[in-house]
C-alpha cells in the first residue's frame, strides 16, 4: 500500500494550497480517507476526514469552513482545499486510510499513512 502526498510548499498568509494523495495498492473505495498534520514539536493531529462515497465529511475546529476535503474514487485519490491559511496551519500534512467510522479518526486507529507534505504559511 502506498500513499503519496502532493503539493506541499510556502504560501503567504490568506493564500491557499490544494493538496493531492494519490492511493495504490489498496481497494481506495473501501477506506474512509482522513487528513492529519504535525506541527514542528507537537504531536499529530486531525484535520478532516471523509466517507467512502465522499457524501459525509467531518472537520477539526480549527480547519472548519476554510478546508475542504474531496475525494475521487475513480482516481484513487482525496485532496485537501486550504484556503485562508494562517502561518499555524505550518506543519507536515499526511493523508491517510481507515476502517474507523469515528468523526474524528483517532491516530491510532490509521491503517495506512502516507509519506508527508510540509506546507509552511508566512505571515
Amino acid at each position: 500500500v502506498q500513499l503519496q502526498a502532493f503539493g506541499g510548499g510556502l504560501v503567504q498568509a490568506g493564500g491557499s494550497l490544494r493538496l493531492p494523495c494519490a492511493a495504490s495498492g489498496l481497494t481506495f473505495r473501501d477506506y474512509i480517507m482522513g487528513w492529519f498534520r504535525q506541527a514542528p514539536g507537537k504531536e499529530r493531529e486531525f484535520v478532516a476526514r471523509i466517507s467512502w462515497s465522499g457524501g459525509s465529511t467531518y472537520y477539526a475546529d480549527s480547519v472548519k469552513g476554510r478546508f475542504t476535503i474531496s475525494r475521487d474514487n475513480a482516481k484513487n485519490t482525496v485532496y485537501l482545499q486550504m484556503n485562508s491559511l494562517k502561518p499555524e496551519d505550518t506543519a507536515v500534512y499526511y493523508c491517510a486510510a481507515t476502517s474507523a467510522v469515528h468523526p474524528i479518526i483517532p491516530v491510532g486507529d490509521v491503517l495506512y499513512w502516507g509519506k508527508g507534505t510540509l506546507v509552511t504559511v508566512s505571515s
